[in-house]
C-alpha cells in the first residue's frame, strides 16, 4: 500500500470500512454483538455509529474520484476496485437491511441484479473497447440509494413515510437507469465480426 496513490488507498479504507460497518449494524440487531459490551454504555448508539461508518465510505468515493481527475492519479485499479468498493458497501447495508426487516428482500434483489446486468454491459464493452460512462440516472439512483441506506439504519420512526418515499423513489431510478442504459448501449449486445 506504500506505492498506492490517495485515491486508491481511499478506496481501499472505504472497502475495510465494510466490515466494521456490517458488524456493529448486524451485531446489535441480531443480539451476536456481545463484543459491544467491551465498550460500555455505547450499544444503545450502534446504529449511529454504523451510520458514522456507511456516511464516512460514501463521501470517501466521492473524495477519491474528485483526487483522481484533479491531479490525474487515475489508475487500472481504481476503475476497477472503485466501482466493486462502492457495490459492495451499498450491498452489504442492504443485505443487512433485509436482515433487520427494514427493507423488503425483493426490493433489494431488483437493485443488486441491475448492478449485475450494467456490470456484464460494461465488460462485454470493455472487450470491445467501449467505455460505457455513468450517466445522470445512474448518478441520481446512487444518491437515493445511499440517503435510502443512511434513512433506514437511522430508523427514525417520525421519518418513516420520508424513508418508504426514499426507497420508492430508489426503486424507481434503479429501472429508469437499467432501462436508460440499456436503450443506449444495445448494440454492444451485437456480435461483431
Amino acid at each position: 500500500m506504500k506505492n498506492m496513490n490517495l485515491p486508491n488507498k481511499l478506496t481501499i479504507f472505504r472497502a475495510i470500512l465494510i466490515i466494521p460497518f456490517v458488524l456493529l449494524l448486524l451485531g446489535n440487531a441480531n443480539g451476536w454483538g456481545w463484543f459491544l459490551t467491551i465498550f460500555g454504555g455505547i450499544r444503545a448508539y450502534v446504529d449511529y455509529i454504523a451510520l458514522a461508518l456507511f456516511i464516512i465510505a460514501s463521501l470517501t468515493d466521492m473524495l477519491d474520484g474528485k483526487i483522481a481527475r484533479k491531479y490525474n492519479l487515475v489508475t487500472n485499479f481504481g476503475k476497477f476496485m472503485d466501482p466493486l468498493a462502492d457495490k459492495l458497501l451499498v450491498c452489504a447495508a442492504m443485505i443487512a437491511l433485509v436482515e433487520m426487516g427494514r427493507i423488503p428482500a425483493w426490493i433489494v434483489i431488483i437493485i443488486i441484479s441491475r448492478e449485475f446486468i450494467i456490470s456484464g454491459f460494461r465488460l462485454i464493452a470493455s472487450d470491445n473497447h467501449v467505455v460505457i460512462a455513468a450517466s445522470y440516472w445512474g448518478k441520481f439512483k446512487t444518491t437515493f440509494q445511499m440517503v435510502m441506506v443512511c434513512l433506514m439504519i437511522a430508523n427514525i420512526g417520525q421519518l418513516k413515510l420520508v424513508t418508504d418515499i426514499v426507497m420508492w423513489i430508489a426503486l424507481a431510478l434503479t429501472l429508469i437507469s437499467l432501462i436508460d442504459y440499456l436503450i443506449k448501449n444495445k448494440d454492444i449486445l451485437k456480435d461483431t465480426k
